[in-house]
């Protein structure tokens, strides 16, 4: 049975590979910070789905535990077939706002974790001839929007790197690109995405069932919907002018008074033409 390892697996796109993963027979290893919640989740995947899973309580922006989990992904008793890097968190405010200690903590998490966990895992799953890796990225990495935007570019470019190294090996390497998806990723960041149409939306399973349609068929760059596809190549081909105009606070505050006026219209709209109440 094959056995996938998945990080930051307790919530949004994290714990629906977690279920999906079972869902298909995959034994897992799960990897999160809190190891209350991880042991929860661990417990209701069992029972419903039957599989073995592991728990590996780990904050990724530790060395020291991030080290535990590559040492892990190269067990050769209990080997790990597919690894999912979906680690990662956004923090409120700008880059000047936040302390620079918070910054190399996040980028430890979605930079440096990504690199050691991806070498230590395909130089397992190449000794065995087979195995896959799906890291999780962003169609903000073809933007100019930060420490976050640009950590996404990383993973993106990286990714493509390493699955033209890994031609001809029997192991494979896919990027995970979404745009606006239904978690708690933006909350816990304070993102305004009040006023976004719901065509920007994409709900979690669909994500998810797609990333891993594509890693099955071996795809460098996952992309769902053909909405985000269109704009991902818009964002990428886009002058680097007009890009930085657009993720810049004058407009981003502009975009967002905007949102949230065309929001309360439309609130004030179904409000006139809702049935009055006795």
């Amino acid at each position: 049975m094959a056995r996938a390892l998945v990080t930051g697996s307790t919530a949004g796109l994290g714990l629906e590979f977690a279920w999906q993963l079972a869902g298909s027979g995959h034994d897992l290893v799960l990897v999160a910070r809190d190891e209350d919640r991880l042991r929860a989740v661990a417990a209701q995947i069992r029972h419903v789905h039957g599989v073995t899973v592991e728990v590996l309580p780990a904050d990724l922006s530790d060395r020291a535990a991030t080290d535990r989990v590559a040492t892990r992904l190269t067990d050769p008793v209990d080997p790990v077939d597919l690894l999912v890097n979906n680690a990662g968190y956004g923090l409120r405010g700008g880059f000047l706002d936040v302390d620079i200690a918070d910054h190399e903590r996040q980028m430890d998490t979605l930079l440096r974790a990504v690199l050691v966990l991806s070498h230590a895992a395909a130089r397992s799953m190449v000794q065995r001839r087979r195995g896959a890796i799906l890291n999780v990225s962003s169609l903000a990495g073809y933007t100019a929007a930060g420490p976050y935007a640009a950590a996404k570019s990383w993973v993106t470019v990286f990714t493509e790197s390493l699955a033209m190294e890994l031609r001809g090996t029997g192991v494979t390497a896919t990027a995970l690109l979404p745009g606006f998806v239904r978690t708690e990723f933006h909350e816990r960041a304070a993102i305004n995405v009040e006023g976004l149409p719901r065509v920007s939306w994409l709900k979690a399973p669909f994500v998810v069932e797609e990333a891993l349609k594509d890693c099955a068929r071996g795809q460098v760059l996952s992309v769902p919907s053909i909405t985000y596809r269109t704009a991902g190549e818009f964002s990428r081909v886009a002058p680097r002018p007009l890009v930085r105009a657009l993720a810049s606070p004058q407009w981003q505050t502009t975009l967002a008074r905007w949102r949230v006026g065309r929001s309360r219209k439309r609130a004030s709209r179904r409000a006139l033409h809702a049935p009055w109440e006795q």
